[in-house]
Parts: structure tokens; C-alpha cells; sequence
């Protein structure tokens, strides 16, 4: 026991606490990126039957979630929160009640404990899962932040130092396979469902477009694919045609992967790096996953992504970006506000 003690006593733990959507969950890291514990309550099967996230929905199950799973979180780690050295929390961007609730919760156990406060930046959180993962990544490397709210490449330049090159001028590419899933009829959420029907399917049965295409163009737009998709679909039913469901989810998905590829390897080239990471819930979309890895291969790039766990909203990627910030003292106080449209890179 005295040589456990030992042991937390030179190490940096990190407490956080993710509520910016439909997942409570509260993780300690050690010294920024080894996971203690890393406990998430999904709400995937209260919002189910809605076909989506009803924000109203999602504060009161964080409200009824998040002082037990802080517990749990303390408890699997084994340790008590006079061992901890920060407390991050998520404070935007994502659903402001939901944000809300893990706001209040990290500035009352802060107060409580005089223990530094650590406002944390969801999408750097998402790029930063990355390093729990891959524990000799360093930056710099370009990150593609793909999930259901965002679609962003940013170039990591070093912990604290990100710029944004370009992201969605509408739907994030993760909204626009829960819309085509929904509009296909397959259950919430509906990524994993088209990826699973698009391995049965011909990615080149249906040509769907690609938007923003070009050289050193880092924007995204999903929403004239998404329409495209319904389009082609309605039109089958009107003409009474029959539609193979399997190449309408192949094709629209490798709609959606070759873009997001292509200009992640532009960006890459520009900015000159050789590393390349994928960050978010559709980090985990098998089709991306194969895609990039061929062409990174055949492009000199090395690939990283985060273990299925990991792409999905988590409090350890939350830990692992407030550490760091920890480190140089780049502290919240008291104040701290939910922003649900908080900005890569602003405050």
C-alpha cells in the first residue's frame, strides 16, 4: 500500500468530465496519457425511439448520471480526489444543457478542494485521444476531427498550438449518415448501421458528388450529397424501381470518405508533415479507416487513429488535453461558462 501511495505521489493525475452531448463520463489519467479509468453512461438508448438527441432529454440524464459516474471513475482508478492534480470539463462546444451540468460539477468539486480548474476545448479533446493511444505520438501532424457535430482539419503544431485550416460549411459529416440512415430507415445512430450495410454494397453503383473539390481547398459540405442521396432515392420509389440499399450506403459512404481523404492528404502535403491523425465517432467508420491507410501508405504518411472507445465522446481524451494545459498553467476560474459554439483555438 505505502509503495502505491509512492507512486501516486509523483504522478500528475488528471480528473475530467465529458457532458457535451448524450454520454456522461468522467475518467482519471496519469501524467496525461495513461488511463486509469475512463467510465461513460450513453443515452444511445434513451434517445433511440426519437430517431436523434433531444437536448431536454439529455441534460436530465446528465443531471441524474454524472455525480455517479465521477465516483466510479475515482473508484476504478483507485484513488480519492486529494490525489488529484487537475479537474477538466468539457465547456463547448456541444448541447448547452448538457455542457451545463459538467461545468457546475468540475467548478463545485474545484471549489471544494482548491484544485485547479481546466476549461477544455471538445474538439482538442477529440484530437488528443490520439495521444492516449499512441503514447509516442508527438506533434506536429495534421488531425482530421470527424463526428457527428464537426468535420475540421486542423494542424497540431505543438500541445498548445492549433490552426485551423478548414471545416463544414453545413452538415458535419457524421450528421449526414445519421440523416441518409434515417431517411434509409435504419436505427440511431445510424453511422455504424451504414457502414456495416455499405461492406455488402458497390461504392460505384450510384454516382453521388463530391463537394469543394480542388487544390488547397480544406472546406467541407455535406448537405448537397445528403440531398442527392434522398433524391435518388425518392425517384426509385416514384418510378416504383427496386433499390439496392447495400450500393446506395456503399456509395454514399465512399462519397463521403473520398473527400475527407483526399483533402486530408492535401492539407498534410501543405503544411508539411508526415503524420496524419483522425480523431471523433467516424474515426471508426471502417471504410475511412481502410481508405486512409492505403493512401497514406502510398503517399509516405503515417496513420493514427484512436481505439473504437476513444473516438466516441469520452472524459480520457478530455484528461489527456487538460493535462497538458495543466502544464504550462493554463488554468479556468470560477466563471467558467458553457459555449456551445466554442471555436478551435478560442477561449
Amino acid at each position: 500500500m505505502e509503495q502505491i501511495q509512492h507512486e501516486i505521489e509523483k504522478t500528475c493525475l488528471t480528473l475530467a468530465l465529458e457532458t457535451s452531448c448524450d454520454e456522461t463520463s468522467a475518467s482519471v489519467v496519469a501524467d496525461g496519457r495513461i488511463i486509469l479509468s475512463n467510465v461513460i453512461s450513453s443515452q444511445v438508448p434513451v434517445h433511440q425511439k426519437y430517431g436523434g438527441v433531444v437536448p431536454e432529454i439529455a441534460s436530465r440524464k446528465h443531471i441524474e448520471n454524472v455525480l455517479p459516474v465521477v465516483d466510479q471513475a475515482l473508484r476504478e482508478a483507485g484513488v480519492t480526489l486529494a490525489d488529484i492534480s487537475a479537474i477538466g470539463v468539457t465547456y463547448g462546444p456541444g448541447l448547452v444543457g448538457a455542457l451545463l451540468v459538467g461545468v457546475s460539477v468540475a467548478k463545485a468539486l474545484s471549489f471544494a478542494t482548491d484544485i485547479p480548474l481546466v476549461g477544455v476545448n471538445h474538439l482538442e479533446g477529440h484530437i488528443f485521444a490520439n495521444f492516449l493511444a499512441h503514447r509516442d505520438l508527438e506533434p506536429p501532424f495534421m488531425a482530421l476531427v470527424v463526428s457527428g457535430g464537426h468535420t475540421s482539419l486542423v494542424h497540431v503544431k505543438g500541445y498548445n498550438e492549433f490552426e485551423l485550416l478548414g471545416q463544414t460549411r453545413d452538415d458535419a459529416a457524421g450528421e449526414a449518415f445519421d440523416k441518409v440512415a434515417r431517411v434509409m430507415k435504419l436505427p440511431y445512430p445510424g453511422g455504424p448501421y451504414i457502414d456495416s450495410l455499405a461492406a455488402k454494397g458497390n461504392p460505384e453503383a450510384i454516382a453521388f458528388p463530391r463537394a469543394l473539390p480542388g487544390k488547397n481547398s480544406f472546406e467541407f459540405s455535406f448537405s448537397g450529397l445528403k440531398s442527392a442521396v434522398l433524391n435518388y432515392l425518392n425517384s426509385a420509389a416514384q418510378k416504383q424501381e427496386e433499390i439496392n440499399t447495400a450500393d446506395v450506403a456503399a456509395s454514399f459512404q465512399a462519397a463521403v470518405v473520398d473527400v475527407l481523404v483526399s483533402k486530408s492528404l492535401q492539407a498534410a502535403a501543405t503544411c508539411g508533415v508526415k503524420q496524419i491523425v483522425v480523431a471523433g465517432g467516424v474515426a471508426a467508420n471502417s471504410g475511412l479507416k481502410a481508405k486512409m491507410a492505403y493512401e497514406c501508405k502510398k503517399a509516405g504518411f503515417s496513420l493514427h487513429y484512436p481505439d473504437p472507445i476513444l473516438c466516441t465522446d469520452n472524459a480520457a481524451m478530455i484528461a489527456c488535453r487538460a493535462y497538458y494545459q495543466h502544464l504550462i498553467g493554463d488554468y479556468a476560474d470560477l466563471h467558467l461558462n458553457a459555449k456551445p459554439s466554442l471555436k478551435l483555438g478560442h477561449g
